[in-house]
């Protein structure tokens, strides 16, 4: 039945043409709808039924002809064919789903295979304290440091003939969600660097963290590396990964970045190459080191490698020899924040954004390194009283100590004492008078006890202490 508007066998833009008849030696056949020629907008706004089967992707069409793949055999059926004429049945081009043609809640966790995406949310990132927040052991005090640790997890080495103080500041990029950065203040100055000499800012990783990398396989993932930076001191800087093997030999790749404005925010990107011949020991030990060079000797540098993207062994290539001097005038300083390690190759476009944790996340996994019994925020090496433990010695005046650790640590600490009121190592108060103590039995999880040199039974004994297995 047919109505005003309407043609017959015609629902919209939806026609009905005549069946084809096969004689079992031809491929190619004329359309017709009423047995004069039709022109389809398509092959893909046709529906062709043949045997009882839907047609799809084994025909073309030129002008009001068909041309099947294959020769439909003469004792075939065309049951039907039906034209879409607004091209209903197109195949989507690559691409062409945009974000604005999807509808809001259409792409449930349900319709999506599982393992195909990591949620961030879920998933902890390479880097431990990226975002410089965390500073146990100096709270914000600038202290000067030769080698060791300043901000948690990262290590601030500087072995010239000058001086620098590191600390945590609240000098950051505006407007990308860091409250702190780790700031690097020049005191004393050297201008000529020598070979061996060097000043760089250092994250270690264990091993057994890394294998998501695939080091050692032809599917060794790339890294980007993305921080934020400013200088008083522009220029050429070098940042490398080294990593160590099953066998323990280290290997390096550096890669250069540019200051362009001084005392200006940047961002950098770098992407190094996966090291395919070489695995990363599947240990608790270090796997992977993370470097940032501010000054350099040639004997890091005069290997020529630096920049290639390729891995190499020994010291020679960890940086550039066009790397700067940032120890040339006590009026240079260096801040970094903002630093992530994410695995594949983006650009500074498509990176993902840095994964903000909640503060408690982010002690918590610097303290699987370093805990003290200070409160946060307070110098270790200024602070004397009102952190301390206080417990009550045993009948032989030894001493518990307060178990288990707030969160196992990597494994068994060193463990630092030192007595109620002052900053001397090595120490506890007991009944007012400090005394010689050690830890003993110490695992990742806690110390049983404190030996202490003549101790006093049975009456108070007051003590700080700090818990560090760095690697």
């Amino acid at each position: 039945m047919s109505y005003i508007g309407r043609g017959i066998d015609q629902i919209d833009n939806i026609s009905t043409l005549d069946n084809l008849s096969f004689n079992g030696s031809d491929a190619t056949f004329n359309l017709t709808q009423n047995s004069v020629a039709f022109v389809p907008v398509s092959a893909d706004a046709l529906q062709i039924q043949i045997d009882g089967v839907i047609q799809s992707g084994n025909y073309t069409c030129s002008g009001s002809q068909v041309t099947f793949d294959f020769t439909p055999s003469g004792s075939s059926v065309c049951n039907g064919i039906r034209h879409f004429g607004v091209g209903l049945l197109t195949t989507v081009s690559d691409g062409a789903v945009t974000e604005a043609k999807i509808g809001s809640g259409a792409v449930t966790s349900s319709k999506i295979a599982s393992g195909v995406i990591l949620s961030r949310s879920n998933a902890n990132p390479l880097i431990i304290n990226g975002s410089m927040d965390i500073s146990q052991r100096y709270g914000t005090t600038a202290t000067t440091i030769t080698e060791g640790y300043s901000l948690d997890r990262w290590e601030f080495v500087e072995d010239t003939d000058g001086s620098a103080t590191v600390g945590q500041t609240a000098t950051v990029p505006t407007g990308k969600g860091f409250a702190k950065s780790l700031d690097v203040q020049v005191t004393g100055t050297d201008s000529s660097i020598s070979a061996s000499q060097d000043v760089r800012i250092v994250q270690k990783f264990e091993g057994q963290d890394l294998q998501v990398l695939k080091y050692g396989t032809s599917d060794a993932e790339k890294v980007t590396l993305s921080f934020h930076v400013k200088s008083s001191t522009t220029g050429t800087y070098s940042a490398t990964l080294r990593h160590t093997n099953t066998s323990g030999t280290a290997y390096v790749n550096s890669l250069t970045f540019s200051i362009s404005s001084a005392n200006t925010w940047e961002q950098k990107v770098l992407v190094f190459n996966g090291n395919t011949a070489q695995d990363i020991r599947n240990t608790n030990t270090e796997g992977l080191r993370l470097e940032i060079y501010l000054a350099v000797g040639s004997n890091f540098t005069s290997g020529g490698g630096a920049n290639a993207n390729s891995w190499t062994t020994g010291n020679t290539n960890r940086a550039s020899a066009s790397n700067v001097n940032l120890m040339t005038s006590t009026d240079n300083d260096f801040f970094l924040t903002g630093v992530q390690m994410e695995v594949g190759e983006y650009t500074s476009s498509t990176i993902p954004p840095f994964q903000h944790e909640s503060y408690g996340d982010n002690l918590q996994r610097c303290m699987r390194y370093y805990q003290n019994s200070y409160k946060l925020g307070n110098n270790l090496t200024s602070t004397t009283g009102v952190n301390a433990v206080i417990v009550t010695s045993w009948n032989d005046g030894n001493c518990p100590f307060p178990n288990m650790f707030p969160i196992p640590m990597r494994d068994a600490p060193t463990v630092t004492l030192r007595p109620r009121g002052s900053t001397t190592t090595g120490q506890i108060n007991s009944n007012g008078t400090d005394r010689s103590a050690t830890a003993t039995d110490v695992s990742e999880k806690g110390v049983s006890y404190l030996t202490v040199t003549s101790g006093t039974a049975l009456t108070y004994s007051g003590f700080t202490f700090e818990l560090e297995t760095e690697l």
